[in-house]
């Protein structure tokens, strides 16, 4: 069911606690950890607590908590102290975009220059 958590989803293990993670943030609805295989010195993941698919599913269903996704991911920005050099937040949506692990997610990627267009 969607909102539940899945027995077979990494993020929600990590939610639960049963995984471990680097936590930088915890809020009542997010949670926020390095990423195993960052892609720039600060590379930090931001998950709604709840799970759903992808960020567009989340956002139909409540968009609330993608809001609170979405000011975590600009907290982690500031606790970082890249808000002043320039981040960049991505949500990847299906496979074809690069997305793996199916709970819906944040990337917050800085530290460094950052090309366009990506990929």
């Amino acid at each position: 069911m969607a909102g539940e958590p899945q027995s077979d989803c990494l993020f929600c293990k990590i939610v639960s606690g049963d995984i471990p993670a680097t936590i930088v943030r915890e809020s009542e609805t997010t949670v926020a950890f390095r990423d195993i295989n960052p892609q720039a010195p600060t590379h930090v993941l931001v998950i709604p607590k709840v799970h759903y698919p992808d960020a567009a599913s989340l956002a139909a269903a409540e968009p609330q908590i993608a809001a609170d996704v979405l000011t975590e991911a600009g907290a982690v920005a500031a606790d970082e102290k890249i808000d002043s050099t320039g981040y960049r937040v991505i949500f990847n949506t299906g496979s074809g975009a690069g997305q793996t692990v199916f709970h819906a997610h944040a990337h917050v990627l800085g530290g460094r220059g950052l090309q366009w267009p990506p990929g």
